[in-house]
């Protein structure tokens, strides 16, 4: 990105300084993105017996979990089991192409670990039935949006396994709002529309990526399900070409008109993090990741941001609406050390309360009964102002769901993701180089190719 462009991981590494590593006791969420460099290996009693597990991650939004996965969990498992752990780190934004390069080289890692969905490479990985099941015997079933991103109900094939999940909730000024309307609360996209008026005329804009971004992937799915629209239905079948999703682009069109400015067609992963963190943005749709950083940075701006659970369509609560990350690492079939892969998962689905603290509460856990007292711990954030602002996210699996909803993630919706043609469709209709109806007819268009294909592979 350049000297004016860092990567969410940079940022943050700058603004959590000195302060990064006293957070166990009550923390929730955090968020910092990009590649942690060299690779690291903790070393244990793997240097006498020879045996090596190689695993692959994404370098973590709070650089700290990474410290202590690498430094410590790693190390202390490798020490237990004999075996030398090598951990490297890849950026939030090569995961996905890291992992096509990885599976045509046929190595060298036996565990990856995705940030989204790896239904496009099922026929790549082994079926993790049998460590899934054993985790859950232990700690719950899945959390079902987590279940409906790791099988695929068409070849009963589990493609992963569970790592983690990640809320998205809309982190909003309650300073600005208020000047706006005295406790005005973005519950629904009305009250988005209402309020961007007048916040960016206080020069506060919203700040909703409409770019061929990740986030913005997110925030704009997001957006099309709370108006009851999505990509597919239950069974896979596109229906993309509703006139819900002509309401959610005309929606979203008219908020960027408003409320938002032209830059929020090119921006990157990082970009609302910024805009929030600079003081000049009024609304911002990312994981806690944006707000944790600015606690370091400006507690006195942090004080002012508030969490709210994504926007719904209406004055009501709404069903599940928002999408974000889901963790799921996975064992190769070309791994020569699957059993030991197998072992290690299980282990790691067994540590979740600590993950969920040492990841500053980003990392929800996946499994519905590994953090039993997970309200307990968001009630009481020791960086929090206040104390309990993060309990917003003890209830965000009534207000989240998975990339594919109402249905399973899939190939033929993980292309789709991939593509950025949601982002793409929002984006003509908010420039205004198509009607809402005409770009939500040109999507089909593109996107009815993809899942013909993946239905002809006997994928959905």
């Amino acid at each position: 990105m350049g000297d004016e462009r860092l990567d969410r991981r940079d940022f943050l590494r700058l603004a959590a300084g000195a302060a990064a590593t006293a957070v166990l006791g009550g923390a929730a969420g955090c968020g910092g993105s990009g590649p942690s460099g060299a690779a690291k290996a903790a070393k244990g009693g793997g240097a006498a017996t020879g045996r090596t597990l190689r695993i692959a991650q994404w370098g973590h939004y709070v650089p700290e979990f990474d410290s202590w996965f690498d430094g410590q969990y790693t190390k202390q498992w490798g020490d237990q089991h004999g075996v030398e752990v090598i951990v490297d780190h890849i950026s939030f934004a090569e995961n996905a192409t890291r992992a096509a390069a990885e599976v045509a080289a046929g190595g060298p890692h036996d565990i990856y670990g995705f940030i989204d969905p790896p239904s496009l490479h099922e026929d790549d990985v082994i079926d993790h039935a049998d460590v899934v099941a054993e985790i859950e015997s232990k700690v719950g079933k899945m959390v079902p949006l987590v279940a409906r991103s790791v099988v695929n109900p068409k070849t009963g094939k589990v493609f992963g396994c569970p790592d983690y999940w990640v809320a998205n909730p809309a982190l909003y000024r309650t300073d600005l709002w208020n000047k706006v309307e005295a406790g005005l609360v973005p519950r629904t996209w009305d009250d988005v529309l209402r309020a961007g008026p007048k916040l960016k005329a206080m020069g506060t804009p919203l700040g909703i990526g409409i770019s061929p971004d990740g986030d913005s992937n997110y925030s704009l799915m997001s957006l099309l399900h709370s108006y009851g629209a999505a990509i597919q239905d239950e069974g896979g079948n596109l229906t993309i070409n509703r006139p819900a999703t002509v309401e959610a682009v005309k929606v979203a069109a008219a908020i960027f008109k408003t409320g938002m400015t032209e830059d929020v067609f090119v921006w990157d992963g990082y970009s609302n993090n910024r805009l929030l963190a600079s003081g000049k943005g009024s609304l911002i749709l990312n994981a806690v990741s944006a707000i944790r950083a600015v606690e370091t940075q400006n507690p006195a701006l942090a004080a002012d941001i508030a969490l709210a659970p994504m926007p719904t369509a209406g004055a009501g609560p709404g069903g599940p609406r928002a999408i974000y990350v889901v963790g799921v690492n996975v064992i190769w079939k070309f791994s020569k050390n699957q059993d030991l892969a197998r072992r290690f998962l299980v282990d790691l689905a067994l540590d979740q309360r600590e993950t969920f603290q040492r990841s500053l509460s980003y990392n929800l856990p996946p499994y519905e009964h590994a953090v039993p007292d997970l309200t307990a711990l968001l009630d009481k954030d020791d960086r929090a102002q206040p104390s309990d602002k993060y309990r917003v996210l003890a209830d965000a699996p009534s207000w989240s769901t998975n990339i594919g909803h109402p249905g399973h993630a899939n190939a033929a919706v993980m292309d789709v993701f991939n593509q950025f043609l949601v982002p793409k469709m929002f984006a003509a209709a908010a420039r205004g180089e198509m009607t809402a109806e005409q770009a939500v007819k040109a999507a089909e268009a593109q996107i009815k190719p993809i899942f013909d294909h993946w239905r002809e592979q006997g994928k959905i």
